[in-house]
């Protein structure tokens, strides 16, 4: 079974501490063209956490936010094939390759989802947006974002959905227990983003359910697939569509939330209703069976 199959020799979790260190200095690596492009004087500690990149142009800053997670690829296959001395797929999907018929419906479903929301949001309130098309900025965005913002995503997925709660389930022996840790790992390493500053510590919540949304997924595909494609899909369309000047992607998207950020009822309907239609839709399609042994079961 995907990611505790029984053929794969899992080493104890010490390896998977040092991994994680591994592509953390892979990630450390992808940053280091961005240093010549920062500022001399750093903001003050009170500051907007993006101000240390203000000085950049936001397609460029978007560049080279992303480089980084560029620079783990080769970090990821080091550590499952050399460290670990298992297939890569065994961190991927328990079939013999990825479907992208899966990350294509993924993708599909909550990009539209996610448009569709951006739209109702704009119509209800347009005074709250400043519209920032671009030609040519958002043709440069479009390439970048394209390009990079997958890869970015698919890391993430890789290492906390894959990599990390291999590594969990197979320390404590329990699938919930790794769904639960690396969804609060997930979500704990968003504390640094500049969107719990302007909303606050509630907000960490909100990436914690989404871990454990893409943590279930995973779990219960036997596979990354659907993951893969709901991230890809949520930051794509977040970079293109719409942006703020207190988000972690300030970019030359179409519009411009120029509202004062507050957090709203708008932003609890994902978690306790959009999330669950959306895998009651996944379990329909993809005959999904057997909820309590893959999410509650013994991992050995």
């Amino acid at each position: 079974m995907f990611l505790f199959d029984k053929s794969y020799r899992l080493k104890n979790f010490g390896y998977y501490i040092l991994g994680s260190f591994i592509l953390i200095f892979f990630s450390f690596i992808g940053q280091l063209p961005m240093i010549p492009f920062l500022p001399t004087e750093f903001p003050s500690p009170d500051a907007n956490p993006m101000d240390i990149f203000k000085s950049i142009p936001s397609n460029l800053r978007l560049f080279l936010l992303l480089l980084s997670f560029v620079a783990v690829v080769p970090g990821i296959w080091l550590v499952v094939n050399k460290l670990h001395d298992l297939p890569i797929m065994s961190i991927l999907s328990s079939r013999k390759k990825i479907d992208l018929e899966r990350v294509m419906y993924s993708f599909m479903l909550w990009g539209s989802i996610v448009s569709a929301f951006v739209f109702i949001e704009y119509s209800l309130s347009p005074e709250s947006y400043e519209i920032n098309f671009k030609l040519k900025e958002f043709l440069i965005l479009a390439v970048i974002a394209i390009l990079f913002i997958p890869i970015q995503t698919s890391v993430e997925e890789i290492v906390f959905r894959g990599y990390l709660m291999q590594g969990f389930g197979h320390w404590l022996n329990s699938r919930f227990m790794a769904l639960f840790l690396s969804s609060v790992v997930f979500g704990s390493l968003h504390l640094a983003n500049p969107e719990i500053t302007a909303l606050g510590y509630e907000f960490i919540f909100l990436y914690i359910t989404v871990g454990f949304l893409l943590g279930i997924m995973t779990l219960m595909d036997d596979g990354l697939e659907l993951a893969l494609g709901f991230h890809a899909a949520n930051n794509l369309i977040a970079a293109l569509l719409v942006t703020a000047d207190w988000t972690v992607f300030q970019t030359e998207s179409i519009l411009i939330d120029i509202s004062e950020p507050s957090l709203g009822i708008t932003d609890f309907i994902a978690p306790f209703v959009v999330y669950p239609i959306l895998l009651a839709i996944f379990a329909r399609k993809y005959s999904w069976i057997n909820w309590r042994e893959k999410l509650f079961s013994r991992t050995r």
